[in-house]
């Protein structure tokens, strides 16, 4: 049994999101929560939200799942299409350049380690 929850348009950079990404991949759900809940990075508070969204999912579609088989199957972020904001800063001679802040879509899969 699988859940998904995704996370649109999260105003982190896909950079920052990978690391923490990458911390979490293949771990426990219960390690992974204690490990993002201990993180000082501004990635972490995101995907531990996103993995109490999967847990969540994951209890609608079983209400009888064991949360101690639930694992980090999948999890990726990758850069929001089109979507950043634009902030400008000022230049030399009266110009302005552009200052793109990324924006980054997570998505996070548990599996029951039974079926993996």
């Amino acid at each position: 049994m699988e859940a998904t929850a995704i996370a649109r348009f999260s105003r982190i950079s896909p950079r920052k999101a990978r690391t923490i990404a990458n911390l979490v991949r293949g771990k426990n759900v219960t390690q992974a929560v204690n490990e993002l809940k201990f993180t000082q990075k501004a990635a972490a508070a995101v995907v531990a939200k996103l993995l109490d969204s999967a847990i969540a999912n994951a209890r609608l579609k079983d209400a009888s799942v064991d949360l101690d088989a639930l694992y980090v199957k999948t999890i990726f972020a990758d850069k929001a299409a089109t979507a950043f904001m634009r902030r400008w800063r000022p230049r030399a001679m009266g110009r302005a350049t552009q200052i793109t802040k990324g924006l980054t879509h997570i998505t996070l899969i548990v599996a029951d380690r039974a079926e993996a």
